[in-house]
């Protein structure tokens, strides 16, 4: 009886299996809970308002209003060719390294 209980198909070490297994599955119904609030929530705005239809247009397709003005920037990096270098501009010398300061 003990044996069965401890070691059997349905004893206690399957009971402690499936206990993980439903911990498991719980976390992972609350994580799609709240996407799907996330996701009901933005159908709700899409169907009440021109709001976030407008919030889409400018995120997504870059919608730009009359009046205003388009910036962008970019965080590409930016290098040099000392052939495109006028005389004038050869002049300034590069720097490789700039020293630290030492620590007094």
């Amino acid at each position: 009886m003990q044996y069965q209980y401890w070691y059997g198909e349905y004893g206690h070490g399957n009971f402690v299996q499936v206990q993980k297994q439903l911990q498991e599955q719980s976390k992972l119904n609350e994580e799609q809970s709240y996407k799907n609030a996330i996701l009901l929530a933005d159908v709700k705005d899409l169907k009440s308002g021109l709001s976030a239809i407008e919030e889409h247009a400018r995120l997504d397709l870059g919608l730009i209003k009359a009046g205003e003005t388009f910036v962008q920037l970019s965080n590409a990096p930016i290098t040099y060719s000392r052939s495109m270098l006028t005389d004038d501009e050869q002049v300034v010398e590069t720097v490789d390294a700039v020293p630290e300061p030492s620590a007094q």
